[in-house]
């Protein structure tokens, strides 16, 4: 069964975990945010598609919900002591991989063939795609002005409301090399329970995948960020209530208009109307049994 997986941030790459545990190996594609992606310190960091590598090789901290397992803060710490910049906690394990992906990428290879190269090394026969190896980034618009979408998030805790999301180069942007043949040959694409805004927005952002997911033959299934209108962790939220009027499955379903059939909701949302089919369950992935119970249900909906 060829599954296709739009995901970025935790909740995506949780529910990416969950698919991986239900099918067979070689059938999930996850195509990964890069909106995200910045430079610190002159290392080039992917923190969606690193999250999502992480936690299929079963290496993320599942208790503090980003980075590696056991992580130490030395280098990160002599940085700062030497002037160096900290707001963006890179810890020693990850500081290995951003230096590999930096030296890789300088040598002349793709963010595609860099992150190719990092999943075979971890072990995990998974296909994790960049949605684009182009330059392109998410600023996000609030009242106290426009931010990238790390300071925003990490650097001011994303504490100011936003007012208008853009993908800076999204319009140049072109999909990355196998992403157009994975939505054309899936059997049933899938969203993940992430930020519609800033973690599938910038996805969506690059024309051509929106239009091949737009013209699909297969079901696409979108599993709402949501538990009672309230998001498990982040601003999404409080996103929805300022940017789409509400956290109501419609408000949810409303930001994948023309390109979802069904999303699936918490118990905790219903009732509720929607302009798409409405499937409900237990969405909270509180461990691995769990995402891979959400797994199999959303597959169920997708192939239908």
């Amino acid at each position: 069964m060829r599954i296709v997986l739009l995901s970025g941030g935790v909740g995506g790459a949780r529910f990416a975990r969950g698919l991986y545990g239900v099918l067979e190996p070689g059938d999930l594609t996850v195509i990964g945010n890069v909106g995200d992606d910045l430079e610190v310190l002159g290392l080039s960091i992917s923190p969606d598609l690193d999250s999502i590598l992480y936690t299929l090789a079963g290496l993320s901290d599942e208790e503090r919900g980003w980075g590696r397992a056991g992580e130490t803060w030395n280098a990160l710490e002599s940085s700062a002591g030497w002037g160096g910049e900290d707001w963006f906690r890179i810890g020693d394990l990850d500081l290995g991989l951003h230096l590999v992906r930096t030296h890789a990428l300088r040598e002349g290879a793709t963010l595609t063939e860099v992150t190719r190269t990092l999943v075979a090394r971890a072990g995990v026969p998974v296909e994790l795609l960049p949605a684009t190896d182009d330059l392109l980034r998410t600023y996000v618009l609030t009242p106290a002005g426009t931010f990238s979408f790390q300071e925003w998030f990490v650097a001011r805790g994303h504490a100011d409301e936003v007012d208008e999301v853009e993908f800076r180069g999204a319009e140049a942007a072109r999909p990355a090399p196998g992403v157009l043949a994975a939505i054309d040959g899936a059997e049933a694409i899938l969203i993940a329970p992430s930020n519609p805004f800033v973690s599938i927005g910038p996805i969506l952002a690059v024309a051509a995948i929106r239009d091949a997911i737009g013209r699909r033959s297969v079901r696409c299934v979108a599993v709402s960020p949501l538990i009672g209108g309230k998001a498990v962790k982040g601003p999404a939220d409080r996103m929805l209530s300022r940017m789409a009027g509400g956290t109501t499955p419609a408000d949810v379903a409303g930001c994948y208009t023309g390109l979802v059939d069904a999303l699936v909701v918490d118990e905790a949302d219903l009732p509720a109307d929607a302009p798409v089919e409405l499937v409900a369950t237990e969405t909270l992935m509180y461990d691995p049994a769990a995402a891979e119970r959400l797994a199999r249900l959303v597959l169920e909906t997708a192939c239908a």
